[in-house]
């Protein structure tokens, strides 16, 4: 089965994760970093010492009881990944008579939509799926994808996020904009952020960028450099 990739903004959404297990962690921890409101949180069984880790994240709420049908109010997304199948199954069906997207772990015949295997790099985030035929083939596409997007890309993309809005700022209109990206784009920009040549950087961003900016583009590619070295 093919499906229709999408990637959600969770900012001011609430979500529920039914099962801390490991596989319910990992789940747990990424819908933090996503940005959640909050991810609520249920389980019959207490969290483990390394389970709590979970409540490091500000937006993780933990409760210790058995989930009720009421606890999918007001839920954007949901995750079910408990051990008990018919409870997993249970949750899918009356997701789906909300309308509420839901995933159960390992069982996409059961979701209504999967998350696939995820590779990270600052900003960069990359989405590999089989479709759910084998999800492991998924993660080792994901490790293999770390051998080519190396630390520059994240650098890059928050140089390009500091750059944007000086760029819009100069009211040349989206035409000019999109060939200017694009030509920092297919520059060695790239090649001098991987061997943090400074340098190399100022000159390829001077030479593309209006000369009204050129004022602010040393400080601009320090301050990446540095964070990305930190």
């Amino acid at each position: 089965m093919r499906y229709y990739p999408i990637f959600l903004n969770l900012a001011r959404k609430k979500c529920l994760v039914v099962g801390a297990g490991q596989v319910g962690r990992r789940k747990i921890a990424t819908l933090a970093s996503c940005g959640a409101q909050e991810v609520l949180v249920l389980d019959v069984a207490p969290l483990s010492p390394s389970g709590a880790a979970i409540l490091d994240h500000a937006c993780v709420r933990f409760e210790q009881r058995p989930f009720v049908p009421d606890d999918l109010e007001g839920r954007f997304l949901v995750i079910a990944s408990t051990s008990d199948e018919e409870l997993n199954w249970r949750i899918s069906r009356l997701c789906e008579e909300r309308g509420t997207p839901c995933n159960i772990v390992d069982q996409p015949e059961k979701c209504s939509f999967i998350v696939p295997a995820l590779f990270t790099q600052g900003d960069l985030t990359l989405a590999v799926s089989t479709g759910g035929s084998s999800p492991a083939l998924a993660r080792k596409i994901r490790r293999d994808l770390g051998d080519y997007f190396g630390a520059q890309y994240g650098a890059f993309l928050t140089l390009m996020g500091r750059l944007r809005p000086l760029v819009i700022g100069l009211g040349q209109g989206s035409d000019h904009n999109s060939e200017l990206f694009r030509t920092i784009v297919e520059s060695p920009l790239l090649d001098a952020i991987k061997s943090r040549d400074a340098s190399a950087a100022l000159s390829i961003l001077r030479s593309i960028l209006p000369e009204s900016l050129h004022g602010q583009l040393e400080a601009i590619i320090l301050g990446v450099m540095h964070d990305d070295a930190g």
